[in-house]
């Protein structure tokens, strides 16, 4: 039988090749509010959520105790897609991302205080070491020093790291997977809108073909991060999220001709490395136990 921590890594791989995705389609929607692009991005997961659990048989019900951590899943993610797609509009591509990834640190902290998860020095290392490789991939430049946009796009690293604790935490208490997702997708969805209906832009087809694939893809990323976070601590298996920056960077290859150049390929490296590196720190320590 395989064992939780394999499926955590398998499951927060597969979010970041959905959300490696999501971005693709985001970016060939076109010139679209970005308010408008949020809506979709979680109304298609909303939809999607509810037709499993009705699949299922599954209860509409929230479980005694976890209203709270369910609003703060919620209100956190939504603070963070709301800081991440104002990044993205007021600063470069490039540093936007690198304020999202600040994410996998900030899950780890917070799973630290509100878990009581250890962290061990090699752990924290192995994190930052990803961290400094995703830096070869998106090469910030000298304007997320200046600009308050950084500061709004680290706000939503931390919403995004804060919203997998309550994840972690929900999955602890046997909240279903499929109603946190819903749950969190309601609750954005209301929040988005108002500013989709004063700021409604008419759309092609092509558009909206995109827009739904960025929802089907953001779907999937949701379902795989919550399962990821259910399965296994944040410091086991956070640094294999920045695998979506190599995703992306396959995606962008294959859609949009872009090639890497040798700061990228480095960073590739130095995240692979963490990554395998991670991986036979707990494989040892498990062993150890």
């Amino acid at each position: 039988m395989i064992n939780k921590k394999y499926k955590g890594i398998f499951y927060i791989v597969l979010s970041a090749f959905f959300f490696a995705l999501m971005s693709m389609f985001v970016r060939l929607s076109g010139d679209i509010p970005s308010f408008q692009k949020a809506f979709f991005r979680n109304f298609v997961a909303l939809i999607m959520a509810f037709a499993i659990m009705i699949k299922n048989h599954e209860k509409i019900k929230i479980k005694k105790g976890n209203l709270k951590y369910l609003s703060m899943r919620a209100i956190c993610g939504t603070v963070g897609i709301i800081c991440n797609f104002y990044a993205v509009d007021h600063l470069n591509l490039a540093d936007a991302s690198m304020l999202n990834k600040m994410s996998p640190f900030f899950a780890i902290i917070f799973s630290f205080f509100l878990l009581k998860e250890k962290i061990s020095p090699v752990q924290m290392i192995i994190v930052a070491g990803a961290f400094t490789g995703s830096l070869f991939i998106v090469k910030p430049s000298a304007e997320i020093l200046s600009s308050p946009a950084s500061l709004i796009g680290l706000i939503g690293g931390m919403g995004a790291g804060t919203a997998y604790t309550f994840v972690r935490i929900l999955g602890q208490r046997g909240e279903n997977k499929s109603f946190i997702v819903l749950f969190f997708s309601a609750f954005s969805c209301l929040v988005f809108l108002p500013f989709l209906i004063f700021s409604y832009q008419e759309m092609s087809f092509k558009q909206f073909a995109f827009l739904i694939l960025a929802g089907a893809s953001a779907c999937g990323g949701q379902f795989s991060v919550t399962s990821a976070y259910c399965y296994a601590p944040a410091r086991e298996i956070s640094v294999y999220d920045y695998s979506q920056l190599i995703f992306a960077t396959i995606l962008g290859f294959i859609v949009f001709g872009q090639i890497p150049d040798l700061s990228s390929i480095i960073g590739y490296i130095i995240i692979i490395l963490m990554a395998v590196l991670m991986f036979f720190y707990n494989n040892k320590k498990s062993d150890g136990n």
